[in-house]
């Protein structure tokens, strides 16, 4: 079946225009395309591949050396002399689930072990050489992959050490990721590594769904019928781009708009010089497109819009984008004195396909519903800090993260399993272990060892899991003095900020009046965790028992739905418990059926009198008792060195 045609994706200009120009110049660094499900995000990668130009590869070679410049290193070289031919770009898709040995390749054992031959297989990573590798949900592929791109995307290359032996190969390829930020975050050092980013949202212009709707259905009635209505179209559109690269080359970059540049990227603070560099390929690359051979402001105002808002982001929370106002400011400055011949909008000769405009703020996500019911108090967080850290006790076999213990297929290795297991990197030393007693009855006669499946043992790692991090925050009254809620929402910020960097998913219960809400169903998303959390509503009477049995039903269905994860319970109270009959001894029935979970009480008590009910509370859970205070990790600091005697 064909794939859908590029040019019969209804909207999404922006989208359209990174993709090509990734294509033009693969040294921008590759797209990434956030947006809410269903936005064709998938659709358009796919179709991509189909546009590109074919690539000249040397024939036998696995790792689709160029003739022209083959690898030196390459394991399938030397190719001295080597007939070459011309195949199609090449689309590798990356599963999230993958393993490493299929991303980066792996040794053939038992050829190894019997023979002596060092018989690489290679990986997605060296068939993605000089073409595209596509990540869907990006977002939550595992951090040894996340790494593992890293350093292919910052060398050019991919290396497998392991057992003594050591293969490289080229690995350059434009890198398009596809991720959904309500499923979370992208770690920062591999969202730098995209060129582009582009946010993608479902029209809400009734015309344009209806016209989506209705070439869907054509396609899915007749693939062929509807390719051929379109192929004329991609045809065009491939030409245009292959003419993009022949110009490329040639398309000179004055200093005027190298000022420009650095203007912009200086004007939004960007961290080092990476965005630069990118708004620069970016500005070239569209100027090749718009058949130019010389930059202009346009070229540069595309470029920032493009290679910008993601680099701008500080931490998890910040919204993406930029403003256009400081764009066209910063771009101002730079043009302190602009003559009648400035090159401005629509200067130059017109593109193959002039790129529509932006998406409209009618396509923009929609903001956080507001409560009902009333006028309410809502108090803002001050400034996050580095948080003191809290692990789940134990060893698990969760999804992988950075918090707990847990067994992995990445780490170090603390032990071997049987071929039975048949899962893992295999082990060298207890193989050869395992096959050598039988060598005799096997008839070995020096060639080689010789082994069998049953020999093959496999190496027990221990890595890291993400945890469930549920918070059950009181906002009830006694909590609600505007001081000391700003002091609790910057500790649960700086909490939620934890959870993110250790791949955690986050959800909320918060209490108050009568009732307790599950006001964040368990997501990865902690940038949503945080807005629910801002616009938080205070006061009313205290509910604690309410709090809790909430939290304990959503801890029993979260067991149910993902039971890879172990949870970990953070309460965030004074400990006072005032709504409803026998409300102290409720609260204590409702702390027994979360005597199993990992729980940390977050004790917010404050003033020259207290009760220590929190403390009573922590004792009822099992739970590990820790004053607000000390969870910053300046305070616990100074409490270590009050408690051992040391120095400030």
């Amino acid at each position: 079946m064909k794939p859908y045609p590029f040019t019969a994706v209804v909207g999404l200009p922006d989208l359209r225009l990174a993709l090509v120009l990734s294509s033009i110049s693969p040294a921008v660094g590759g797209v990434l395309v956030r947006g809410e499900k269903g936005t064709a995000k998938s659709t358009m990668v796919r179709a991509l591949a189909g546009l590109l130009p074919g690539v000249d590869v040397v024939d036998g070679c696995r790792f689709s050396c160029d003739p022209a410049a083959p690898d030196p290193l390459c394991p399938d070289g030397p190719h001295d002399g080597a007939t070459s031919h011309r195949r199609p770009a090449k689309l590798v898709e990356l599963p999230v689930g993958a393993a490493e040995d299929r991303v980066i390749g792996s040794l053939h054992l038992e050829r190894a072990l019997a023979e002596g031959i060092t018989d690489f297989q290679p990986g997605l990573l060296a068939a993605a050489h000089r073409g595209l590798l596509y990540v869907d949900e990006v977002n939550l592929l595992h951090d040894h992959l996340v790494d593992t791109l890293l350093d292919a995307a910052a060398m050019g290359r991919a290396t497998v050490e392991r057992e003594g032996v050591s293969v490289s190969h080229a690995a350059r390829f434009v890198l398009i990721g596809t991720m959904n930020p309500e499923e979370g975050e992208l770690r920062p050092q591999l969202l730098d590594r995209f060129g582009l980013t582009v946010e993608v949202a479902s029209s809400r212009d009734p015309e344009q769904r209806v016209e989506v709707v209705r070439r869907r259905l054509a396609y899915e009635a007749d693939p062929d019928a509807f390719a051929a209505q379109y192929a004329g179209e991609d045809a065009q559109l491939a030409a245009d781009i292959e003419a993009a690269q022949r110009l490329l080359p040639a398309v000179k970059l004055p200093d005027e708009a190298l000022r420009q540049i650095a203007e912009v990227c200086a004007s939004f603070e960007v961290d080092g010089m990476r965005a630069d560099i990118v708004t620069a390929r970016t500005a070239v690359a569209h100027a090749a497109w718009s058949g130019r051979d010389e930059v202009t402001t346009e070229d540069v105002r595309v470029a920032a819009r493009l290679a910008l808002p993601h680099r701008r982001r500080r931490n998890p929370f910040d919204a993406p984008g930029i403003s256009e106002e400081q764009l066209e400011q910063a771009l101002q400055d730079a043009q302190p004195d602009p003559g009648p011949e400035d090159d401005g909008p629509g200067s130059g000769s017109e593109p193959p396909e002039a790129p529509e405009p932006p998406q409209g703020s009618e396509n923009a996500p929609q903001g956080e519903p507001k409560p009902s019911g009333g006028q309410q108090n809502t108090v803002g967080a001050g400034e996050t800090f580095k948080a003191r850290v809290f692990r789940v006790k134990g060893m698990g076999e969760g999804e992988r993260g950075r918090r707990s213990r847990a067994i992995t297929d990445s780490g170090r290795t603390i032990g071997v399993q049987p071929a039975s297991v048949r899962e893992g990197r295999p082990h060298l030393v207890a193989t050869v272990k395992a096959a050598a007693p039988h060598q005799k009855a096997r008839g070995r006669d020096g060639a080689g060892l010789k082994l069998r499946p049953e020999d093959v043992r496999y190496a027990l790692r221990e890595g890291r899991e993400g945890n469930l991090v549920l918070f059950c925050v009181d906002a009830s009254g006694s909590m609600g003095a505007k001081a000391r809620m700003r002091e609790v929402k910057s500790a649960v910020l700086s909490l939620l900020l934890d959870a993110y960097q250790r791949r955690d998913k986050v959800g909320l219960v918060t209490f108050r009046g009568q009732a307790a809400e599950l006001a964040l169903p368990p997501t990865i998303s902690v940038d949503a965790a945080a807005s629910r959390l801002e616009g938080l509503p205070t006061g009313g009477r205290t509910p604690l028992a309410e709090g809790l049995l909430e939290a304990a039903r959503v801890l029993r269905v979260e067991e149910i739905r993902d039971p890879r994860r172990r949870p970990l319970l953070v309460v965030v109270t004074d400990g006072r418990a005032t709504s409803g009959p026998d409300a102290v001894a409720r609260a204590q029935a409702a702390a027994g059926l979360l005597t199993g979970v990992t729980t940390i009480v977050m004790d917010c008590e404050s003033g020259k009198m207290r009760l220590g009910l929190a403390a009573d509370l922590a004792a009822h859970l099992g739970a590990e008792h820790v004053p607000l205070a000390d969870v910053a990790a300046e305070s616990l600091a100074d409490a270590v060195r009050a408690r051992t005697g040391r120095a400030a």
